[in-house]
């Protein structure tokens, strides 16, 4: 195990500044997971920390040694890619063996390695196959397999899964997640998807076009987004962000109307605005409510509209509802609920439940009480 920290990290391609300034620290034994859109630079940060990326300037420690200039192999990476690259030619034993067979390790060490390799990845029975004769899955399992003789101190994965089925990625994600217990080295793992962001990680980063915009766990990056990209990336299917404005400030917090519907007015526990700011309001799916009559609570944000159309899940259903807003309000219901297409039906939500961000796009602070305290609804939703 071991710690990796980037100091100042600059890159520039030609005339395109990537990556301006990049501090960041991935503790020792973390699964640290980059996640963001394509271009955003993930896979160059990874490629820099392996050394197949030179930066232009900064320092890349790892385990407290700088790393900056040495090449990939003194840097005690490990390096999972996309493609398998396994030897067709070669057995799986062979194909994880490789690497320590160059370094001139003795038979008998190699043969230990790689069977102790076998075992961790559930790969003893397939010892003799070539590559042809396995699945997806198995030859990614011999990739890491590959990567687990040599003891890295880090292991690097850049996309791994992407090549594989729904069914295979789901598998692999588990498998990730024991073989991590089970060695308990330091792993960052770079990925598009925000499943297996959120699955996989400890700590997720969140980048996009070369900014960190958030670092946290999953629940901090899904329930207390910093700003906008985060709220929009982060949460499938995605958060309900609507444009609203500041109509004025009282004890209770900051009172909002939605743009667009001069009907809604509500008092959310924040603070830090002004009048006529124009801000967004973030809320999840799950969050809303369709209420039967007049089933909201006093207070509540509420909605009139009617079912545009219904993804049906199995245990879960996903209601668009027009509600006379540019996009339709995504809604989390049960199954079982009578959900037609074309219902009328009216949306409740706790304003304690809304996140709301400023003009910049940042996420609002909760609205501080006389002796610094939040109200309890408030602390649930921002972890407080």
């Amino acid at each position: 195990m071991a710690k990796v920290s980037l100091s100042g990290i600059k890159k520039t391609f030609d005339t395109v500044e990537l990556f301006e300034s990049v501090d960041l620290e991935i503790k020792s034994g973390e699964f640290a997971t980059f996640v963001g859109p394509s271009g955003s630079g993930k896979s160059t940060l990874l490629r820099m920390i392996a050394g197949l990326e030179e930066v232009d300037a900064g320092v890349i420690a790892i385990d407290g040694h700088d790393v900056t200039y040495e090449v990939p192999s003194q840097r005690g990476v490990a390096m999972v890619f996309q493609n398998y690259a396994l030897y067709p030619h070669m057995d799986v034993f062979e194909n994880i063996a490789f690497n320590l067979r160059i370094s001139r390790m003795p038979k008998q060490q190699i043969k230990e390695a790689v069977t102790d390799a076998a075992r961790i990845l559930r790969l003893e029975e397939l010892l003799h196959r070539k590559p042809s004769q396995l699945s997806g899955g198995q030859r990614q399992r011999v990739a890491i397999g590959r990567a687990i003789v040599r003891k890295p101190k880090v292991f690097l994965f850049d996309e791994p899964l992407s090549n594989l089925d729904a069914g295979l990625r789901t598998q692999m994600r588990l498998e990730l997640e024991t073989l991590h217990r089970t060695i308990g080295a330091t792993m960052i793992y770079v990925t598009h998807d925000q499943t297996e962001a959120m699955t996989l990680a400890d700590r997720i980063v969140a980048l996009d076009y070369g900014e960190i915009k958030q670092v946290g766990t999953p629940a901090e990056l899904y329930d207390r987004p910093a700003n906008l990209f985060v709220a929009g990336f982060i949460g499938s299917p995605k958060i309900n962000l609507l444009s609203a404005t500041v109509l004025d400030s009282n004890d209770a917090g900051t009172r909002v109307s939605i743009d667009g519907k001069t009907d809604t007015a509500v008092t959310i526990p924040v603070d830090g605005l002004q009048q006529n700011d124009s801000i967004t309001l973030g809320i999840r799916p799950e969050e809303f409510h369709i209420i039967e009559g007049d089933g909201s609570n006093a207070g509540d944000l509420t909605l009139a509209g009617s079912i545009n159309t219904a993804d049906r899940l199995g245990n879960i259903t996903y209601a668009y509802v027009d509600v006379g807003l540019p996009r339709n309000i995504t809604v989390q219901t049960f199954m079982k609920r009578n959900i037609e297409t074309g219902r009328a039906v009216k949306l409740s939500v706790p304003p304690e439940r809304i996140t709301v961000f400023d003009p910049s796009g940042s996420r609002c602070s909760p609205e501080a009480k006389p002796d610094g305290a939040v109200t309890a609804e408030a602390a649930a939703h921002h972890g407080r």
